[in-house]
């Protein structure tokens, strides 16, 4: 990589050529390639609700939301921008399954590793969210064969992905190889691309442990830059990165005024020999250019593929130019692909009875977004649920329940009748993570809480069950944010010498999200899986409305 950037509205072009002449020249030496990519999937083989938020043509100071995404309008899309390019290659940045709605997980994610292959797929990076049932599940996703526990539940055997996966900073300590192959370099008309595939660094601070056993995984921008004088040896001049990892930017889905996050001081740190940076992670679209180099996203949910255009210099076999544009998967104009229907409704008639299943009713849409002081409306719901399955002292005799903001997907939508299914239940709980119920002291109760800021970039507010209420600073330091005298249960203070029975989920209990005090917690006994305790709390107190999250507060 040698080239300034030249910026355009939308896509951006790298230049090599200092004048007219020698541009022309060059352009006639080149050889074009097109690569399509996308991220953050998440088993969204429908449609997600809301689609994608983009600045409205008619009032950029206003947001409208565009339906888009879906497997089968996404197959078409791909299609179309594959259309009368020679040198084509469809890659994906990461968590194309995890945290999937009811269709994808109920098989495991098979589905969308399916429908993924049948578009063309052709290599794809980790994500954290790859690793959510462990490595020897996502190595199942990359080869084959029966689910374990879960045999064969779909329509047809699963023969694994037909893509590959790449793991570059991915290492098996017992080993000390990586978990996939760390690249892919692929030849258009003699030259040879490489794609690197990695996740994020801080992957195992996002994972289960238990997910995470047995697996390091090391820094980013060392380990691309590690990988560089290997590929100069086999004769590659043209790198493109396909990270799990991502920033914020400000701006519209294909733009780029400017951007913060870790995307930006990894590309940063990246050699000079890297030429193009796919990212993901943080759910976000633009078309960048950091350091000099082309960085996009393509959003989540599948609402967008992103189309990059290369040019090759036939001679030094470099990136001459890289440009890019996001594509929304617009569901009002672009057709269904007749094979991903087919591949859908086959999972469907296995599916639906279970997904149709009636939980019950709200009275309008539980959403999952925090307040000021971290607590939302469905948050309190999922705790109200855990706490009611685990109270009594045959279930676990429990007295406090708390859930991870991470375990909670999506709102809960109030439709035409109100009507709650087992898949909108599911879609909100994914993981189906056990609950456990576990004694803590009052003091180790506090000391749980005050681990909610163990990273101040992201703190994760637990969300808590009705009775348990307290206070925190925001002006405080780490480790003394929680204010002790606020803590209480039903109205009495809570003992810091006493002993309590609390509820997490089997992910929090083993220290998940830097929760390592749960892992104190003794007299454990495992319960229901969190979805199962949500459905049956549905289906005793409905309709359930949102009421005031008042359970935590917030100073400063």
């Amino acid at each position: 990589m040698r080239h300034p950037l030249l910026f355009a509205l939308t896509a951006f072009a790298v230049m090599a050529a200092p004048d007219p002449a020698s541009r022309a020249l060059a352009q006639a030496a080149s050889v074009d390639v097109r690569i399509l990519a996308i991220n953050d999937f998440h088993g969204y083989l429908r449609p997600p609700a809301g689609g994608i938020r983009i600045a409205d043509p008619d009032d950029r100071a206003k947001r409208i939301a565009v339906p888009a995404g879906g497997a089968e309008h996404m197959a078409t899309l791909v299609r179309e921008l594959r259309h009368g390019q020679k040198n084509t290659i469809f890659v994906a940045a990461g968590d194309l399954i995890g945290a999937s709605p009811f269709l994808s997980a109920m098989f495991h994610d098979e589905p969308t590793i399916e429908a993924m292959s049948m578009m063309g797929l052709e290599i794809a990076s980790v994500g954290n969210h790859e690793f959510d049932e462990g490595k020897d599940e996502l190595k199942r996703m990359q080869n084959g064969g029966c689910h374990p526990l879960d045999k064969c539940q779909g329509p047809h055997p699963f023969g694994g992905a037909k893509f590959h996966y790449l793991a570059a900073s991915t290492i098996e300590k017992n080993t000390g190889k990586t978990l996939f192959p760390p690249y892919e370099i692929r030849e258009f008309d003699g030259i040879p691309v490489a794609f690197i595939g990695l996740t994020l660094k801080g992957t195992p601070d996002i994972i289960s442990p238990v997910s995470a056993a047995g697996l390091e995984f090391r820094d980013e921008a060392d380990t691309v830059n590690a990988l560089v004088p290997e590929l100069k040896a086999r004769g590659v001049e043209a790198i493109v990165v396909l990270i799990h990892e991502g920033g914020f930017p400000t701006g519209d889905y294909n733009e780029c005024p400017g951007i913060s996050g870790a995307i930006v001081e990894i590309v940063k740190k990246f050699d000079r020999a890297v030429d193009v940076v796919i990212s993901g992670h943080t759910h976000q679209a633009y078309v960048c250019e950091i350091d000099g180099r082309l960085v996009t996203s393509g959003d989540k949910y599948g609402t967008l593929v992103t189309a990059i255009d290369l040019k090759l210099d036939s001679k030094t076999r470099d990136v001459i130019s890289a440009r890019a544009d996001n594509f929304i998967v617009r569901t009002g104009t672009l057709a269904k692909d007749p094979g991903q229907t087919a591949l859908l409704e086959a999972y469907d008639q296995f599916a639906a009875p279970i997904a149709n299943r009636r939980a019950g009713s709200v009275t309008d849409t539980l959403s999952r977004l925090p307040n000021d002081a971290g607590e939302s409306a469905l948050g309190d719901i999922i705790a109200d649920a855990q706490l009611a399955a685990t109270r009594a002292t045959a279930d676990g005799g429990a007295a406090i329940a708390f859930t991870n903001p991470g375990g909670i997907r999506t709102d809960i939508t109030s439709k035409e009748d109100g009507a709650v299914t087992y898949a909108d239940v599911f879609a909100s709980q994914p993981f189906r993570n056990q609950l456990v119920t576990l004694t803590l002291t009052g003091s180790q109760i506090k000391n749980m809480l005050e681990q909610q800021w163990l990273d101040p970039k992201r703190p994760r507010i637990l969300q808590v069950s009705k009775g348990f209420n307290y206070t925190w600073d925001g002006a405080k330091p780490y480790g003394e944010r929680v204010i002790a005298a606020s803590l209480s249960l039903n109205g009495a203070r809570i003992d810091p010498a006493k002993s309590y029975r609390v509820t997490v989920n089997n992910y929090l209990s083993v220290g998940g999200d830097g929760f390592t005090v749960l892992k104190e917690g003794t007299a454990q006994q495992i319960g229901v899986f969190d979805v199962d305790a949500l459905f049956t709390y549905f289906q005793a107190n409905s309709p359930i409305a949102p009421k005031a999250a008042d359970r935590i507060t917030r100073l400063n």
